[in-house]
């Protein structure tokens, strides 16, 4: 027979530790001796490496106690349980450090060799290295949120992209973005304070007319540019 402290250090956890299992009901509690100790014997120490085990493996204190007072049968079953899950984490915790290791590269996601194979033939294609960015950027979430859809997606847009006359539209769509539209609506912004001041025009049309507001959406209407530097003006 054996005192608490002997039995904790010989099962590797602290007297705290024995004496918290005894609270939750885990590891009967033996009555004192005539000397005012409490022995345990070796089937305490069986027990209390069970709970160990199973409090390590992450098994919640509640269902510990429900193990203990299991069959030899329901028992087993339970620990095969609770090794599948273990599994389980553990395929996951690779597959979450696999994923850093590529964050830490630089790489967000993995993309299938096609999809990889398709973003170099965009460049040879004609497409701007913006593009190529936007769609790889895009395929890597679409791939990473809905995995079950996404090869389905890629092959569409693929096929699309593969007729000539598709293409060209694709091509031309990428051409129509114009970084100098902002910075021309800022220069134009920056003229109109610098001849007015942070003041209105010193010659207004009345408010309540309704012509300058048509002057400008017949202007918008005759170029989508035209439209984008108003709407870039108006928010500035």
């Amino acid at each position: 027979m054996i005192t608490i402290g002997q039995l904790a250090a010989y099962v590797g956890v602290s007297v705290k530790t024995v004496r918290v299992y005894h609270q939750k009901g885990l590891l009967p509690e033996p009555e004192r001796d005539a000397s005012g100790y409490r022995r345990y014997s070796a089937g305490d120490a069986i027990t209390l490496i069970k709970i160990r085990t199973l409090a390590e493996a992450g098994v919640p204190l509640a269902r510990i106690r429900e193990l203990m007072s299991a069959s030899d049968g329901e028992f087993r079953q339970a620990l095969r349980e609770i090794d599948d899950a273990l599994v389980a984490r553990i395929r996951g915790l690779r597959t979450t450090r696999t994923r850093l290791r590529r964050l830490s590269a630089g790489q967000l996601a993995p993309l299938p060799a096609e999809v990889v194979d398709h973003l170099e033939q965009l460049g040879r294609w004609g497409f701007t290295p913006r593009w190529v960015d936007l769609q790889r950027d895009l395929w890597i979430l679409v791939f990473a949120t809905h995995p079950e859809s996404a090869d389905a997606l890629f092959h569409d847009q693929a096929q699309t992209l593969a007729e000539p006359a598709l293409r060209l539209l694709f091509l031309e769509y990428d051409r129509a973005y114009d970084p100098a539209l902002p910075d021309l609506a800022r220069r134009i912004l920056a003229a109109t304070r610098e001849r007015y001041g942070d003041g209105a025009p010193p010659v207004q049309v009345d408010s309540a007319s309704p012509i300058p507001a048509l002057v400008q959406d017949d202007i918008n209407a005759s170029s989508p540019a035209w439209r984008r530097i108003d709407s870039i003006l108006r928010a500035g």
